[in-house]
């Protein structure tokens, strides 16, 4: 397909879960929008827990009702100290209840949290979705051009990198990023047990690094499991059978017996940021603005606040007569990433490091400082309120299309 022909206000490149959330927020807009994503099936059993305002803008885009059975209520989440330090931390525990909150989030496997966003992009009649790859993206003055893998070409005004790591559109804005590898490995699997999880989020801390266990529908739980690198490989090489026993005993028990299901991945873990959050006509979401490791949930949920102020950015513009890929309008949205991003990063960074130090003052610094978070109340509600969502923001719902503008002609 040639669509050089036609300039889209925005492009979105990449079919992850923000890369989709991103072109059905944009569309949302009335922004004549195009996705570049391959229509593949989604067979990763990872999971995420979507904290705070996500299920909120989810639930603006209409996704959310197709998912809510699918999954688990989040309640309660604990913090165990299982490190057999010399100085050990209290354990910590966060109620939603104590926020006024009926939940803090949902856990959803994320090959259904996809199939939900495909259902609802398809259903959108100003997203064309391009079931390619970018193969090229230049930048130029007033238009980005992008040629795709089968040959295609197709431009826009905007084009917003939704695609990884190892962005070629965070390439082609001539963006560098700031990568420090972690020596230290993730490995992800999904078990049923025999007690109910009550809804309750069990993170052990061990001198590796977290082992959490996330509540899934039924008497079934999430594992994120960090830790060096030889360990993993031990890990992930165990029958399942051993896998189980090996991940009961981390878990002390706490939910019985338990049953590792099919489907294991490891990934080594790293923390990464651009220099630059857009620039020459590209906006970066997701793992093309940020990596982080699997500590606190932050990954997607930033993923998804990216994906709403990018929005939030071309409605604005749209509604102003203004070209949504002007510098001033990628301005804004720098600016409204730049400290959640920062902040969090650092955060993250420091926790986990804390973590890992065997250094004797920072074991007690770091005691004193989950004694004090889990002691003193006004603390640990502000804990548990920027757990999930920066205080200082307050997004804005996505409209639906027949509250948009409307779509111009070709």
């Amino acid at each position: 397909m040639n669509d050089a022909s036609i300039t889209y206000d925005v492009v979105v490149v990449g079919g992850g879960p923000t890369g989709l959330a991103a072109a059905i927020a944009l569309a949302q807009t009335g922004a004549r929008t195009a996705l570049i994503a391959r229509r593949v099936s989604y067979s990763d059993n990872r999971t995420t827990a979507l904290l705070g305002g996500s299920v909120d803008f989810l639930r603006g885009l209409e996704v959310w009702p197709s998912c809510q059975d699918k999954a688990a209520e989040l309640r309660v989440m604990r913090l165990v100290d299982d490190t057999g330090r010399l100085i050990r931390a209290p354990e910590v525990r966060f109620s939603c209840d104590e926020i006024g909150l009926d939940v803090f989030g949902y856990n959803i496997e994320n090959r259904l949290l996809v199939s939900a966003l495909e259902e609802r992009a398809a259903a959108l009649s100003n997203l064309t979705r391009f079931d390619d790859e970018a193969a090229a993206i230049r930048p130029e003055d007033e238009i980005v051009a992008i040629s795709l893998g089968n040959g295609g070409s197709l431009s826009a005004r905007l084009a917003v990198g939704a695609d990884g790591r190892h962005s070629l559109c965070r390439e082609a804005a001539g963006i560098g990023v700031k990568r420090r590898e972690l020596d230290q490995v993730a490995l992800t699997f999904n078990v049923s047990h025999s007690r109910p999880h009550r809804n309750v989020s069990t993170e052990f801390h061990t001198p590796q690094g977290p082992c959490v266990f996330v509540p899934l529908p039924g008497d079934r739980s999430s594992v994120v499991w960090v830790s060096a690198p030889k360990e993993a490989e031990r890990l992930i090489a165990l029958s399942d059978d051993e896998l189980s026993l090996a991940a009961e005993a981390q878990s002390h028990s706490i939910l019985g017996r338990l049953k590792v299901e099919p489907g294991r991945h490891m990934f080594p873990l790293a923390i990464e940021q651009p220099r630059q959050f857009a620039r020459s006509r590209i906006a970066l979401v997701g793992e093309a603005a940020h990596v982080v490791p699997p500590i606190g949930a932050q990954g997607l949920n930033m993923g998804l606040r990216d994906a709403a102020d990018i929005a939030d950015a071309v409605r604005d513009a749209l509604a102003s007569g203004e070209d949504p890929g002007t510098s001033a309008v990628l301005n804004r949205y720098a600016s409204a990433r730049r400290v959640d991003v920062v902040s969090r990063t650092f955060a993250i960074d420091i926790a986990n490091r804390s973590l890992l130090s065997a250094f004797l003052p920072m074991q007690s610094v770091r005691a004193a400082g989950m004694h004090l978070i889990g002691s003193f109340g006004p603390l640990r509600r502000l804990a548990m309120r920027e757990g999930l969502a920066p205080s200082w923001r307050s997004p804005r719902p996505s409209p639906s299309v027949t509250e948009t503008r409307a779509v111009p002609s070709e």
